[in-house]
């Protein structure tokens, strides 16, 4: 890992339905900061996520939710983590690209900022709002699985399987040195490689949906779901 030299502190958004956030979700916070030496890590829940159906339980239950599983789970080796609810702040789908404007309009244009997506998502990227924009706003930080098709030869077309389109998007714009996210406020795409993690928040659901406790889920998680009630007799999104 190169010498990292800051012109602020780099600070990660990793955006999400979490509906519920399970122990993948934090895992991959996890491996995000150790990954890029990030200052925090906010989880960013969406109020009205525009590419899926609509989440199994509302926003501010998907906020305590969180809230429980921050509060209990120990925190990461390096780094912060916490909440950033700037979405209930605001009304219609949950667009990335304005989720980003917003937090450079409070924090500035120079403070370096990654956006934590998965692999499956990153290469979805063609189909979002102004998606072109997404890189002057934060660093792409790209969470991929074990066999991901995403490897070191980034630039290579056939290595990577990348559209003509973001292929020409993310030209020259590859690192794997966290020293280059922190020097810069926005523009790079990095890889965090994941362990194994076996949690889907369908299955999830859908074991809630079933009246059972499912596995993946930290123990405050369970507790609070059944307090609220949330998951039962809901067909699951």
């Amino acid at each position: 890992m190169g010498a990292i030299t800051a012109i602020a502190p780099l600070h990660l958004l990793y955006g999400g339905t979490f509906d519920p956030v399970h122990l993948g979700h934090l895992a991959v916070a996890r491996a995000a900061l150790a990954a890029t030496a990030a200052a925090r890590l906010d989880f960013v829940p969406a109020a009205d996520p525009p590419h899926r159906a609509a989440p199994g339980a509302s926003f501010a239950e998907r906020v305590a939710l969180l809230d429980a599983a921050l509060a209990s789970e120990a925190p990461p080796a390096l780094g912060g983590w916490g909440l950033d609810l700037r979405e209930s702040r605001r009304s219609g789908p949950s667009y990335t690209v304005d989720t980003l404007r917003d937090w450079r309009a409070q924090h500035g244009p120079s403070r370096p900022l990654g956006f934590l997506l998965g692999a499956d998502a990153f290469l979805g990227l063609p189909g979002w709002r102004a998606w072109t924009a997404l890189f002057d706003l934060a660093h792409l930080v790209v969470a991929c699985r074990p066999g991901h098709a995403l490897g070191p030869l980034h630039d290579a077309p056939a290595a990577v399987g990348l559209c003509a389109s973001l292929r020409a998007a993310t030209s020259g714009r590859w690192t794997d040195q966290p020293a280059a996210l922190h020097a810069e406020p926005a523009g790079r795409v990095f890889i965090v490689d994941l362990p194994l993690q076996p949690e889907n928040a369908t299955a999830v659901r859908q074991t809630l949906a079933q009246g059972q406790t499912p596995q993946g889920l930290p123990a405050a998680v369970v507790a609070r779901i059944a307090a609220l009630g949330l998951y039962r007799d809901r067909p699951p999104a």
